[in-house]
């Protein structure tokens, strides 16, 4: 299952790959992105967060995402898949439905990256184990200041993707908090209660 870690590596990859076609080519893939509303443009739920307007937008969610993702694959590893999915399509979905900005297209990986966010930082307060509450304090430490993006304060941005993506993640933390973690921690607490058990037996 470590494996899918390499999910969020190789989007990241597909992302520049698809800017380099662009900057190459000449051509604006931006038509590709979500247009609410708009019939012609639910491909976008899926095609959206792989294009991006320019190096800078590019950048800016390439670090993001794959420390993200590669967290959400290594810690989660039983229901990161589906966390995965569910935040990718349902913050599409939600975007192409109650999106303000109807008059242009909404491009680039953000809404997943504040999806991802969301749910490491929430499952810490939902699932109240150590090590859930530390990513949750890592991710608050180093991604807090993302909460600004969710308001409609910067010209140009796709707070809609922010706010629905923060709302996805925090529905799915809810959703999965009875889920362990991952196999190794299933297997650690298994060991613990054998052992428990056996040195029970010992002190009969």
């Amino acid at each position: 299952m470590k494996k899918l870690a390499l999910i969020p590596v190789v989007f990241v990859m597909l992302m520049w790959l698809i800017n380099i076609t662009q900057f190459i080519l000449g051509i604006d893939l931006g038509s590709l992105g979500i247009h609410p509303r708009d019939t012609t443009s639910l491909i976008g739920i899926l095609t959206s967060p792989l294009i991006h307007g320019n190096w800078e937008h590019l950048l800016s969610n390439s670090l993001p995402l794959l420390i993200l993702g590669v967290l959400l694959f290594l810690l989660y590893d039983k229901i990161a898949i589906w966390v995965w999915l569910l935040n990718y399509v349902v913050t599409g979905t939600l975007v192409w439905l109650f999106a303000v900005n109807s008059n242009s297209f909404h491009i680039g990986a953000s809404g997943i990256i504040y999806g991802l966010a969301s749910f490491l930082f929430f499952s810490g307060f939902f699932r109240m184990d150590i090590k859930s509450i530390a990513i949750s304090f890592g991710v608050g430490l180093f991604y807090g200041g993302m909460v600004w993006g969710i308001l409609p304060i910067q010209p140009g941005v796709s707070w809609e993707s922010h706010l629905f993506g923060g709302i996805v993640g925090l529905v799915l933390s809810y959703l999965f908090r009875n889920k362990y973690r991952d196999s190794s921690i299933h297997a650690y607490e298994e060991e613990t209660t054998t052992r428990k058990t056996f040195e029970d037996f010992l002190k009969r």
